[in-house]
């Protein structure tokens, strides 16, 4: 894969590994990264992949209903 972009949606930073190294994407932040992701661990979350864009989304919680 070319070059692909990265773009976070989050209220807070979220933190991938790129090369072995820990890489922070600040709050509503974006990178791009050249050699594709042959290089790159995203952890699991929410995310949105549109051709080369990646966007990272909330995380979704979910909420057990009240039991009556």
């Amino acid at each position: 894969m070319d070059k692909v972009t990265i773009r976070s949606d989050r209220k807070d930073d979220y933190k991938f590994y790129y090369k072995g190294d820990e890489v922070v994407l600040g709050a509503g932040k974006i990178i791009s990264i050249a050699t594709g992701l042959n290089d790159v661990v995203l952890p699991t979350c929410a995310m949105k992949i549109i051709n080369n864009l990646i966007v990272i989304k909330e995380d979704v919680k979910h909420h057990k209903d009240s039991e009556e």
